[in-house]
């Protein structure tokens, strides 16, 4: 499994309904793409779940680093550098992935969160405790998925977990404790290879 994420941030101003138009319009292109885990279509609102800006920030869980190679250099991905201007993919080694009770109801909610990693930490330590947070984590009923992956670079583990349309502050976090991090309004979820990426630990 790989992740990927590019955020676009837009002016403050920025009518959002052009990009909600957008996803509205052109969401289901990518209801098929081959070896999309899911590409769930996130965008952040300016003073919305306390969020400082507005951005568009889809992001994906690739089965195969084919298919995320496939649409890299794909028309769809062509037209997000025409209409933004090309932006910096981010991408990291998927670690876990854990359907929750939600997995088969629309996702309204997502949550990033990344935790770097002390220099002196071991890695495969905090990599375990990551994963068993993961497991834990899927187990709330407002769980649609959670995905955990890493950039290896910089050390840095990345959170992701898609949520049905939870109230702010929500328990939903390991031990009962919030999902804090970037929240974003999810207003389409492709996932034709869900079924393809692997349940639990990716080693």
């Amino acid at each position: 499994m790989h992740a990927m994420q590019y955020r676009i941030t837009l002016p403050a101003d920025y009518d959002m309904r052009i990009i909600r138009n957008r996803v509205a319009t052109r969401g289901q292109l990518l209801d098929d793409f081959p070896g999309l885990g899911l590409k769930a279509y996130g965008i952040r609102e300016r003073g919305v779940d306390g969020s400082p800006v507005n951005q568009y920030a889809p992001f994906y869980l690739w089965a195969t680093p084919e298919a995320m190679n496939g649409f890299l250099w794909s028309a769809g991905f062509r037209g997000v550098v025409e209409d933004f201007g090309r932006p910096t993919v981010e991408h990291w080694l998927g670690l876990a992935f854990e359907p929750g009770p939600a997995v088969g109801e629309p996702p309204r909610t997502a949550v990033r969160r990344s935790e770097p990693l002390p220099p002196g930490a071991d890695p495969a330590t905090a990599v375990e405790r990551a994963v068993a947070g993961v497991r834990e984590l899927a187990r709330s009923p407002r769980v649609h998925s959670a995905a955990l992956a890493v950039d290896p670079r910089n050390w840095e583990l990345l959170h992701f977990t898609l949520l049905r349309d939870p109230a702010p502050g929500d328990p939903v976090g390991p031990g009962g404790v919030p999902e804090v991090g970037d929240r974003f309004q999810v207003l389409h979820l492709s996932a034709p290879a869900l079924s393809d990426l692997s349940v639990g630990r990716h080693w």
